[in-house]
């Protein structure tokens, strides 16, 4: 059974709709307010745990601890460089048909998935190897 959503959670996600890209709780704390629509920042984590749990959102955490939020509509996948902190979207999924195989094995609702790579950037590799040679 669907439990409702609050308010707080409808305009969370419809604003996540609108903006189709992730997005820090803390920045939208301040979209929310710009659109005169005030929510606290803890009733915004709350919404979000919940509507993560509904499995229409979906959270990315970066590198630096700092968590992502969006609405599901595609898989995503990055390269994220643990230097300057670029993230470069991928568009291949090699991990479709793994998903398919452990949701039957395991009888396991998969409401999305990520695939993330870590490691240095082009420019941050010249960098390093810059810094090397002196």
């Amino acid at each position: 059974m669907k439990t409702e959503r609050t308010r707080s959670q409808e305009r969370i996600l419809k604003l996540l709709k609108t903006l189709n890209k992730a997005i820090s709780a803390q920045d939208l704390y301040i979209e929310l307010r710009n659109c005169n629509q005030s929510i606290g920042l803890a009733t915004i984590y709350r919404a979000l745990e919940a509507l993560k749990l509904e499995g229409v959102i979906q959270v990315r955490t970066l590198a630096s601890g700092e968590s992502l939020y969006s609405s599901v509509q595609q898989d995503k996948h990055h390269l994220t460089c643990l230097q300057c902190g670029q993230s470069i979207g991928i568009n291949e999924c090699p991990v479709h048909e793994l998903e398919t195989q452990l949701h039957q094995f395991h009888n396991f609702k998969i409401f999305y998935h990520t695939l993330e790579f870590f490691g240095l950037c082009n420019q941050c590799q010249i960098i390093q190897a810059d810094h090397s040679k002196t």
